[in-house]
């Protein structure tokens, strides 16, 4: 039982207990995604404090022991009845808020439940192809005459008309030499050579997170298969025991041998769940090493200052060697 999982864990740390307000971690132990100030205080007997516009719902979906939350002081009131010795605390959690709640204990910041949440169970990996399959089916039948805006629209529409929450993070739709922008809003400008597109849906609280970008001429085909050879071989190293930073720097020398090791500005990867960016990150500094049920992204990309970017991302789960979840074709022509 997960509850059970994180008791043992907040022992092992020598801690009394773990308050929770990241609306994501109290999804992930109690089942419910909090829209309102909530708190979870993890303890022997754990109790769930939400505010009376989730009340309802939550009542019905929270596996935890259910309260109303009125104030922070009432929940200090009752730590300081209840709790003594060390209180775990997120990193997420303010100053301010810590100050509040936590001034009478010692306080040790930890990330067990993020910990936790890098190994997907058969349940959620579930829910992620669902947002994949709702963002993919999304993608097709698309009007590219349009202006960026409107791409991005449409996508989100489709999404949501399939069954996504919301987007899972603002939609990218990058054209032309604006595509050399990794993370640019979209434009009222009518799309151009080559396309970026970085979208995903939310499917019960978990995310999806897939680029593509169209191309037409000689030269973007030509940094597309740079691209594309630097994903395929990040790929083939993923298993379970290789480090995160490994795989990062398969991809990075791939593009560092045609020359193009300035232009790859970013990490190769990222871990997806319950967010849209958690750990473990595929990056240079990265200690962390992949384990099965870990599920990340492979996005490397070029970005020529002026003149455009190329950028392919896929969602990968790590079994005994990588299982591409994502199936849209890599290579499309506008």
């Amino acid at each position: 039982m997960k509850i059970d999982e994180i008791i043992e864990k907040i022992d092992q740390e020598n801690l009394n207990s773990l308050i929770i307000l990241k609306p994501e971690n109290i999804a992930y132990i109690t089942g419910f995604m909090p829209s309102s100030t909530s708190v979870l205080i993890l303890k022997e007997e754990p109790v769930f404090l939400t505010s009376k516009l989730d009340l309802e719902e939550a009542s019905q979906k929270s596996t935890v022991q259910l309260e109303e939350f009125k104030s922070l002081s009432d929940i200090k009131k009752t730590l300081k009845e209840t709790v003594s010795g060390k209180v775990g605390v997120e990193n997420s959690m303010t100053v301010g808020t810590c100050k509040k709640l936590c001034e009478d204990f010692q306080v040790e910041i930890t990330e067990i439940i993020e910990g936790l949440r890098t190994i997907k169970s058969p349940d959620e990996i579930k829910k992620i192809k669902g947002a994949i399959k709702i963002a993919e089916d999304s993608f097709k039948d698309l009007d590219f005459s349009a202006t960026e805006d409107n791409l991005a629209a449409q996508l989100e529409y489709n999404m949501r008309s399939a069954g996504s929450l919301r987007p899972s993070f603002e939609t990218i739709v990058a054209s032309g030499p604006r595509s050399s922008l990794p993370h640019a809003s979209t434009t009222s400008q009518i799309v151009e050579s080559p396309i970026m597109i970085d979208w995903g849906a939310f499917y019960h609280n978990y995310a999806s997170d897939t680029t593509r970008t169209i191309i037409k001429t000689e030269e973007e085909e030509e940094i597309l298969s740079i691209v594309l050879e630097a994903h395929k071989k990040a790929i083939e190293t993923i298993k379970p025991g290789v480090k995160a930073s490994y795989i990062d720097k398969v991809a990075r020398n791939v593009i560092e041998d045609y020359g193009y090791g300035d232009n790859f500005i970013h990490s190769t990867g990222h871990g997806v769940g319950l967010e849209i960016h958690e750990k473990p990150s595929l990056s240079p500094k990265s200690d962390e090493k992949l384990r099965k049920g870990m599920v990340v992204t492979v996005e490397p990309g070029i970005y020529i200052e002026g003149k455009f970017g190329v950028r392919i991302e896929d969602m990968i789960l790590v079994k005994n060697q990588a299982k591409i979840l994502t199936n849209l074709p890599r290579k499309i022509f506008a």
